[in-house]
């Protein structure tokens, strides 16, 4: 193909309540992002619960006006099926206005091959790892510890789930991969490189921000998790690590999220213990990131969690284990563990709970950076991953 010149055209596809929570907050910083890069961008959603920018065309397709179609009562997997249909329907309409398209896993199988015929580039959106490497993963934690994941979530393993999803894989011109970690799932999976491009997240420098100065030191280290408090967030290991480290002897260690059934209870015992402080879901996570010296975050499988993000825009150094998809590096602004090693886990919270110089070596070194993992940066580098997927021959599997 040609190489592309002028705005890229893209066409955004999203099958869920765009700007809403969790990917759908993800979802609708990418637009703004894009948008914000000189990207032409229509966007077709099943719903919108914030505003885009004026320049972005916003249609939708499980919603009119204020009216929106009840995605319980269609059932998920429904609704995304049917926002895909709609969506590979108008796109044959836009032949010749639209250079690529952004889909999203469960709602794409249509619209690629739609956009197939009509010789344009698709880019599949992973917001986590290879669905069957993080199915494996999930189980495997789950019986070594003797709990169940609730039938319907999303990490509970689900054949169907699985097959329509690797399909999508297959068909799709490019995966974006959000970390190193994600690509390498895929590459295990058989995955040719030149098929996964590397993008990233971000977080809003206007909600995440650092205070003036560092959290006051007196009463020891101040540790934070954020996330759903389940097997693969590694919450576990996380609590091993803090109690078998100095670090408990002064510091606090708070939780932020909600437990899955049976989870709690197996943790009982450490969760007990005088500095751990279980908080449940937040709404107040910049205030918690900004009075907390440090995020912990352990993941066994993770896309790229938008904590890390958040956390390093509020100055609390990084712990995190490779799997957890952050923007760091290892030793010079954060420490990273290998997923699911104690051992190391505890050697990195006493580093941080005996070295005061070191943790502010690393809070500075990590706020050096932050205009490289704002939103606006993301989106500079996912209209430049448009232009190469508009420019590459389209690789093969």
């Amino acid at each position: 193909m040609p190489v592309h010149h002028g705005p890229v055209r893209v066409l955004y596809s999203f099958p869920h309540r765009l700007g809403a929570a969790r990917i759908c907050t993800t979802a609708w910083y990418q637009v703004k992002g894009i948008a914000t890069a000189g990207a032409d961008v229509t966007v077709l959603a099943g719903s919108v619960s914030r505003a885009l920018p004026a320049s972005v065309r916003v249609g939708t397709t499980l919603a009119w006006h204020r009216l929106r179609l009840p995605y319980k009562l269609l059932g998920s997997r429904r609704a995304c099926a049917l926002h895909d249909w709609l969506v590979a329907r108008k796109l044959r309409n836009l032949a010749g206005k639209v250079d690529v398209v952004h889909v999203w896993p469960l709602a794409a199988l249509r619209t690629i091959r739609a956009a197939k015929q009509l010789g344009i580039r698709t880019v599949l959106e992973r917001p986590n790892a290879h669905t069957r490497f993080a199915y494996e993963r999930v189980q495997t934690e789950c019986r070594r510890l003797g709990v169940s994941m609730p039938v319907r979530h999303e990490h509970a393993y689900n054949p169907a789930v699985l097959e329509r999803e690797e399909l999508e894989y297959k068909l799709t011109d490019y995966l974006l991969c959000p970390s190193d970690f994600v690509a390498r799932t895929f590459q295990e999976e058989g995955f040719p490189p030149e098929k996964l491009m590397r993008h990233q997240y971000g977080y809003d420098r206007e909600l995440y921000y650092p205070d003036s100065k560092p959290p006051e030191r007196y009463r020891g280290l101040n540790v934070l998790f954020v996330g759903g408090c389940a097997p693969r967030k590694g919450l576990h290991y996380a609590l091993d690590a803090w109690l078998q480290s100095s670090a408990h002897k002064k510091g606090k260690f708070s939780i932020a999220g909600a437990f899955i059934p049976g989870y709690a209870e197996l943790l009982a015992k450490p969760l007990s213990h005088p500095s751990v402080k279980v908080l449940g879901h937040r709404h107040d996570l910049p205030d918690l990131m900004r009075r907390s010296d440090v995020l912990l975050l352990p993941s066994i499988e993770e896309g790229s969690a938008l904590a890390t993000y958040e956390a390093r825009g509020c100055g609390c150094v990084l712990l995190v284990s490779d799997a957890s998809g952050a923007v760091c590096r290892d030793s010079e602004n954060a420490l990273v563990h290998p997923a699911g090693d104690v051992a190391a886990l505890t050697r990195h919270l006493n580093l941080l709970a005996e070295d005061d110089a070191l943790l502010g070596r690393m809070r500075a070194a990590s706020l050096s950076t932050l205009n490289e993992i704002t939103w606006d940066a993301a989106g500079v580098k996912l209209v430049q991953i448009y232009r190469d997927a508009i420019d590459r021959p389209a690789p093969t599997i």
